[in-house]
């Protein structure tokens, strides 16, 4: 259970639970007290009646000296008195009496009565109910018990016949629960009262903590969450009221300092590195404009010295030496313009396959010269929208240097496709010895270059114009040989 909300849930269910349980037991308890207690006392009732009848038999039947006796016609009361005295003092709580139909009652007696005086009065209000018990009881001439439950006591009666020659005769006992059942019901009723209480609430008081807290967590998510759609900076979280919860606000918040602090200082240290990049790019720079403008200088130096001393005839080839370096420094101060100039595109929906062989045909000259096979794969797709004049000097740039580097006899292959991600692939390879380990970090900055002759301009060019589309330029190793891969976005139409 990760969450708090099925946390506090799972407690309160636990709550319920252990509430129930304890009801059940406290409500098990009452009935089995309450039972006991009232089966103690109807017990006592009958065993009462039954010893009274035993007493009276053994007293109605005649002696051995006179056989011939008859039993008296009518019992005598004051025997039946003496009887129910010695019966029921051993009875605590139990009165008791005898009953004659026609006769009503006949003899009473309640020694155990804890009154001012001596009971010797039938209890009016259950005479009716004595009455129909011992008629009963002397009817059927067996034990008859009846329990009367009441709101504040219940009330056992018990009759049993007595041996009378018209089986009208009958000895009743009867006897009073405490109140500790009417006590005990009200205490249960309390109790369970309290219980229902307790997990009422409860349920509202984690209800109203689960709710609290879960409205303040959304608070403090809904300021993270527009402080990530502004864009801004971390947010200072408000405190909510909660101990628990403002030692995360406040955790969070001096963590904000802290965070603002390190970006603020790593921000600067970005600018400063960039700075520092910046400069060192623009010393290399100055320092590859000086070295190939310096060559060509004392190249068209020296030819002017020397045609300076020679004869007029041969003045021409020194003036075409200076031409042709007069054009190299053109070339390099064109270059220089368009790396260092913004690239402004006007893309056009292009026949690829076309303008690939278009790209074949402007190095197939150098290629010749140069013994190496140019292919082009036909896996492209037919039709792209790109710039293509300035996407043509990235690929011809790329050719050019993948022709240098081929072997005599070698190959390169330009290839083009398309990914399920509509991204354009545009391929050169070749088999060359591949490009040296110490200029792989630097091979795409201006002037990086590994041969004598190069400007080391055309890769940075060449990932200018995949930058300004939208891409990127990517070099990988090849067994033998080296790729160069430019991504672009895939455009249909």
């Amino acid at each position: 259970m990760k969450s708090l909300r099925g946390q506090l849930l799972f407690f309160w269910m636990l709550l319920f639970g252990m509430c129930t349980a304890l009801a059940v037991v406290m409500l098990t308890l009452y009935r089995s007290s309450a039972g006991v207690q009232m089966s103690a006392a109807r017990g006592a009732t009958e065993q009462s009646c039954r010893a009274i009848a035993a007493r009276y038999a053994k007293s109605a039947t005649p002696s051995p000296s006179s056989p011939s006796s008859p039993a008296p016609a009518q019992p005598q009361v004051d025997l039946l008195q003496v009887l129910l005295q010695l019966v029921l003092i051993e009875a605590p709580h139990v009165e008791g009496g005898v009953w004659q139909a026609g006769g009503g009652q006949l003899a009473y007696a309640y020694p155990t009565y804890e009154g001012g005086g001596v009971k010797r009065d039938v209890p009016a209000a259950e005479q009716p109910l004595i009455a129909e018990v011992a008629q009963l009881a002397a009817r059927t001439q067996q034990l008859q018990t009846d329990v009367v439950r009441g709101s504040r006591e219940a009330l056992i009666v018990a009759a049993c016949p007595l041996a009378a020659p018209g089986n009208d005769l009958a000895a009743w006992t009867m006897t009073r629960t405490t109140g500790g059942a009417l006590a005990a019901q009200d205490s249960l009723r309390t109790g369970l009262g309290v219980l229902l209480l307790l997990v009422l609430a409860s349920g509202l008081w984690l209800g109203f903590i689960l709710l609290r807290g879960l409205r303040h967590v959304q608070r403090l998510e809904n300021r993270l969450a527009r402080s990530d759609a502004d864009g801004g900076a971390m947010p200072e979280l408000p405190r909510t009221g909660v101990r628990e919860l403002d030692r995360i606000v406040d955790g969070f918040n001096h963590y904000r300092v802290r965070f603002e602090e390190a970006r603020a200082r790593l921000r600067e240290a970005a600018q400063q590195r960039s700075r520092d990049q910046r400069l060192a790019a623009l010393g290399r720079m100055t320092g590859g404009i000086a070295h190939e403008i310096r060559n060509p200088i004392a190249t068209m130096r020296l030819k002017a010295e020397n045609a300076l001393a020679a004869t007029p005839e041969k003045q021409g080839d020194a003036l075409r030496v200076i031409v042709g370096q007069i054009d190299r420094l053109d070339g390099l101060v064109q270059s220089l313009l368009a790396l260092v100039q913004p690239v402004t595109l006007a893309p056009v929906q292009v026949d690829l396959h076309r303008w690939l062989e278009e790209r074949i045909a402007t190095v197939s000259v150098k290629a010749g010269a140069a013994e190496v096979r140019v292919v082009l794969r036909h896996d492209e797709p037919p039709q792209a929208v790109f710039d293509p004049v300035h996407l043509a000097r990235a690929v011809d740039n790329l050719l050019d240097n993948a022709v240098r580097h081929a072997p005599r006899g070698g190959q390169v292959t330009l290839s083009a496709s398309a990914n399920e991600a509509r991204a354009l692939f545009i391929r050169v390879d070749d088999d060359g010895g591949g490009v040296p380990e110490a200029l792989q970090s630097s091979l795409f900055e201006p002037f990086a270059t590994g041969r004598a002759d190069g400007t080391g301009l055309g890769l940075a060019l060449a990932r200018e114009v995949a930058l300004a589309h939208g891409g990127d330029l990517r070099h990988a190793a090849l067994e033998p040989g080296t790729r160069f891969e430019l991504e672009l976005p895939w455009r249909a139409s």
